[in-house]
């Protein structure tokens, strides 16, 4: 069973928007998948309330509630919506659940400054110390030829982690939301561009580079 969390200290990042998307990938991808939320806004239960019966099975779990105790065992993904401004001992905890962690920043110098403090927290942790999980970044809904994109690509590039994808600001998103699925489900003719873009991510998932 593989964990993948989604977070970062800032809420409004598209931390959501990651977690059901990469929870319909795996699921689409014939594997038995759970997603965590972990926020009480439910953000990412929302989206599965919506998902069609017919589209392949994501069993939800009230994270904010039950932990994991009720994630099955023979699930093969674990992806983890996990809250905002999570520290100390419930960032150690959610650590110990984690193989892979994934950190979308947007393009504001704020979420920059916010996403470099919390990598050094996390660096400083003992979990991350010996190894026992693996970390990465990426920039998220961005614009290309604009200022704050290059500069968000230039500090991104700068850290001591890696720096795997850029994902589009794309009203793709939005529709694959408000129906309960992901870009991985919608038509071919109209998801391409951000198929491209989730490439990287996806090789990178896919790689021993992203285990324990």
């Amino acid at each position: 069973m593989r964990h993948i969390m989604v977070m970062n200290p800032k809420g409004g990042c598209g931390k959501s928007t990651l977690a059901t998307n990469l929870a319909s990938y795996y699921a689409t991808r014939g594997k038995k998948t759970a997603l965590v939320d972990y926020d009480p806004q439910r953000s990412s239960l929302d989206w599965l309330d919506r998902r069609p019966a017919k589209r392949p099975e994501i069993s939800a779990i009230e994270g904010y509630k039950e932990g994991l105790k009720h994630v099955a065992r023979n699930s093969d993904i674990v992806v983890i919506d996990a809250p905002a401004r999570a520290h100390g001992k419930e960032l150690t905890d959610l650590l110990h659940h984690s193989d892979t962690i994934l950190i979308p920043v947007l393009p504001s110098t704020i979420d920059m400054q916010a996403t470099g403090r919390f990598i050094e927290e996390l660096k400083a942790t003992p979990t991350f110390k010996n190894r026992k999980v693996k970390i990465a970044v990426l920039a998220n809904r961005v614009r290309d030829n604009t200022l704050i994109f290059d500069e968000l690509d230039a500090y991104l590039t700068k850290l001591r982690v890696p720096y795997i994808a850029t994902l589009r600001e794309a009203q793709n998103y939005i529709r694959a939301y408000t129906r309960g699925l992901g870009i991985f489900e919608l038509p071919n003719y109209l998801a391409w561009p951000d198929l491209e873009e989730w490439g990287p991510l996806i090789d990178w998932l896919n790689s021993r580079a992203s285990r324990p």
